[in-house]
């Protein structure tokens, strides 16, 4: 390898670019270069490192060995500048930024929409970019830094990601409030009796946690539709007979629906914040996290 000195820090942001999206051409578009200079910079790269750093594949570039063994020190070198660079403190109502956070629809009611509205006031030069959580995709877009932070669950968590735990989830039944159920007593055979609704990511799941907590005592519930979205499960609840299962954080008080506490033990969820350790010393979303998890918990 070349002496240090004479070593361009825009080779190695070109070089963290490369290992990212395995794309001369994706590079090119992050750094906001164009495809022939970049390609010049992995010919110097190469020359630096006395290796190939990527070979030609079916689609893109892949790493070599070489590469593959510089990725995680070269972020974290990365990082360190960055860290030098980024002034001492962190105020955030001057801060001007976009943070990116993935959410499923649960996620946006319960967390983002508490956060949304208390850094209007408070961080009002900060813009949130809210997306769908990618389950199988997510935690590479946080490493490539296409996303800052996920609420997930323990399930989803990876093991090379950072996580808080937020809060503890239970379920409650939830039907229309004039719905006949809830003048009777709400027990066990009334709630098996009764049309149900699902949430199901895919919209292909008719079965859940509940069934298999019915499973175990020899009940079983007719689940008639299952919906990829929690908020159309509630606009269904006001307009027909059908009963749910969800999330107690996703019900405001309202008039239209009743609440009630299952007829069964019905396993809850953790909620967690992740994020990776690209970001943890970012002081603007390490304020961000802080106040997430004041608010929600």
């Amino acid at each position: 390898m070349e002496d240090i000195r004479a070593l361009d820090l825009n080779l190695l942001k070109a070089l963290d670019a490369l290992l990212d999206t395995h794309s001369v051409t994706l590079a090119a578009d992050r750094l906001g270069l164009t495809q022939p200079a970049v390609s010049g910079m992995l010919n110097r790269l190469r020359d630096t490192f006395g290796d190939p750093l990527f070979v030609r594949a079916q689609r893109g570039i892949l790493p070599t060995p070489r590469a593959m063994a510089l990725a995680e020190p070269l972020k974290a070198a990365l990082q360190s500048i960055e860290a030098l660079l980024r002034p001492d403190g962190f105020n955030p109502a001057s801060a001007e930024l976009t943070v990116s956070i993935a959410a499923t629809d649960y996620a946006q009611r319960a967390v983002i929409l508490p956060l949304l509205l208390a850094i209007r006031t408070e961080a009002p030069g900060i813009r949130v970019s809210v997306r769908p959580v990618d389950i199988g995709n997510y935690a590479n877009q946080l490493e490539q830094g296409l996303l800052d932070m996920a609420l997930v669950t323990p399930e989803m968590a990876h093991d090379r990601l950072r996580a808080r735990k937020l809060f503890e989830e239970h379920y409650v039944c939830v039907l229309r409030r004039d719905h006949p159920a809830v003048r009777a007593p709400f027990d066990l055979d009334v709630f098996c009796a009764l049309d149900q609704a699902i949430m199901s990511h895919d919209g292909t799941q008719f079965r859940g946690s509940t069934d298999a907590a019915l499973d175990a005592i020899g009940r079983k519930r007719r689940v008639v539709t299952a919906v990829p979205s929690f908020m159309f499960i509630l606009d269904l609840l006001r307009d027909s007979d059908l009963c749910a299962l969800l999330p107690s954080r996703l019900i405001e008080k309202t008039d239209e629906l009743a609440v009630l506490e299952p007829p069964l033990d019905v396993p809850g969820f953790t909620k967690l914040l992740a994020w990776h350790e690209r970001t943890q010393h970012d002081p603007a979303l390490g304020w961000l996290r802080n106040r997430i998890a004041q608010l929600v918990t």
